[in-house]
């Protein structure tokens, strides 16, 4: 019978949440799904504005995967030790380079394309709000078999345990080059993870000591990689094992006492919550109710679930005041524009290139600290290259296309720059892309009502400067709404 009552709007077209009392209404609905997810469509609004709060939220955290959906593409799981490549003559080299660079981009275009297809948007959403806590690049890397496989730890301890996670982050491959532990050792023990394990990952600047990063850097000596196949070793002759202060408490610490150290700290709940809250309530924590759930998430034994789950059914959550406060990341526009209106895709390299150009290269942060986000990702030339993509995908089959030869013509006196014939062939790859707006105004009714519809289904805030409420529902009319400002926002 709950079934039967929770498709019969679907099926009768009515507006999700006037039917069951208890519903959330179809915008909590809008607002929770796009909070939590990518730009959500329609159909999910209608079904979860039948819910209340409390089975919403339930019902996302439940559907959390630890697994991708999708098999990544076969080469970008193969490892090659650095022996295998010393052997090889100077072209061989260039070629494995650039066959890594090729396979980083294949690495690029799969995980966005889980983004695209997954049943559980927020999965997605949690895996890369660790990839920016957590940062690692292509760049410094290399191998993209080590990123790859830092995906799948990010992902499998997404919504778990913060204590297990930073654990498993610590003994990461791709962590151990990208922070230069591998090549650290008891004579010379290397800073880099031990500052950023304390200051970006687990407490914040002001609770630690300059003496705490260098008692941390000697415990962390001898963990390294196993160069014949990548894995994370401990290399006992490498490990600095002499007595060690770290956080005013003297011991013989190892690289798990160390981060144990960590865990333990008061400090580290708060700023894991802190991180937390500006992903999905809002820019500016609360203080009290940081210290709230802070509390409760250390009596958890640092749980995230809970802590999640708490922070989504929080009255600041809900708060009408913090919608449209949080900027959507280019990934997010990209994603949640596919997402929400669904077009056919030949793959996905095209929105990889795109979201790269608004300044969020999957697997390349800029650098430890990740992107910045929140406002920084708004200025003029990213704005600009955020519109030019939905003028694109929206209107690309009425804009001139350019031509294949483009971007392997040789550039001449006032010809185009590499850069320039790149953006052309953008353009023409993001053309393809052919939004039907007007198929898609179908599932609403031509009325102020249905206007209500899509403007509260794309928009977390009323647009402004949109014409007259008697013009006709059409794809300009769409149009105006997707580059309306309150579009970037969620």
């Amino acid at each position: 019978m709950h079934a039967v009552l929770r498709t019969l709007p679907l099926l009768l077209g009515l507006h999700a949440g006037v039917l069951l009392a208890k519903g959330m209404g179809e915008d909590e609905a809008r607002h929770l799904l796009n909070r939590t997810g990518f730009s959500p469509d329609y159909r999910a609004i209608q079904q979860y504005a039948l819910l209340s709060r409390e089975e919403g939220v339930d019902r996302l955290l439940s559907s959390v995967q630890t697994r991708p959906e999708t098999e990544p593409p076969a080469e970008i799981v193969q490892y090659t030790p650095p022996s295998a490549i010393k052997s090889l003559s100077e072209d061989a080299k260039r070629d494995f380079r650039r066959t890594l660079r090729q396979q980083g981009a294949q690495l690029q275009d799969w995980w966005l394309g889980e983004m695209l297809t997954t049943r559980s948007p927020l999965t997605e959403r949690l895996t890369l709000l660790w990839h920016n806590h957590f940062t690692s690049s292509l760049d410094k890397v290399k191998e993209p078999v080590l990123i790859y496989k830092q995906n799948l730890l990010l992902r499998q301890h997404a919504l778990g345990n913060f204590g297990t996670l930073l654990h498993a982050v610590t003994r990461d491959p791709a962590m151990l080059v990208y922070l230069d532990n591998a090549r650290s050792k008891k004579e010379q023990p290397n800073e880099n993870y031990a500052r950023e394990v304390m200051e970006l990952f687990a407490l914040g600047e002001g609770h630690y000591t300059e003496q705490d990063i260098r008692e941390g850097a000697r415990a962390l000596t001898g963990l390294t990689l196993n160069p014949a196949n990548g894995e994370a070793i401990f290399a006992p002759k490498r490990h600095d094992s002499g007595e060690k202060t770290l956080f005013g408490q003297r011991g013989r610490y190892d690289p798990d006492a160390f981060i144990d150290r960590i865990l333990q700290q008061p400090a580290t709940a708060e700023y894991v919550t802190r991180r937390l809250w500006r992903e999905f309530v809002s820019p500016n924590p609360d203080d009290k109710e940081v210290q709230r759930l802070a509390k409760q998430f250390r009596q958890d034994q640092l749980e995230m679930k809970p802590l999640l789950r708490r922070m989504l059914l929080s009255p600041a959550f809900w708060d009408p005041k913090n919608r449209g406060t949080l900027v959507k990341s280019p990934v997010e526009l990209v994603v949640g524009t596919l997402r929400q209106f669904q077009p056919h895709l030949s793959g996905s390299q095209a929105l990889v290139r795109a979201a790269g150009g608004m300044g969020q290269e999957l697997f390349n942060p800029p650098n430890v600290k990740g992107w910045p986000g929140g406002n920084d990702w708004i200025n003029t030339a990213t704005l600009q290259a955020r519109r030019q993509f939905l003028d694109q995908i929206f209107r690309g089959r009425d804009l001139p296309m350019p031509t294949p030869q483009m971007a392997d013509a040789p550039m001449g006196k006032g010809e185009m720059s590499k850069g320039e014939r790149q953006a052309q062939v953008l353009t023409r790859a993001l053309s393809r892309i052919d939004i039907n707006g007007q198929q898609w105004l179908h599932q609403f009714p031509d009325s102020p009502t249905g206007r209500q519809q899509v403007q509260l289904t794309l928009l977390p805030l009323p647009a402004s400067g949109m014409k007259d409420a008697t013009e006709p529902m059409n794809e300009d009319w769409l149009l105006q709404l997707v580059l309306s400002p309150a579009y970037q926002l969620k």
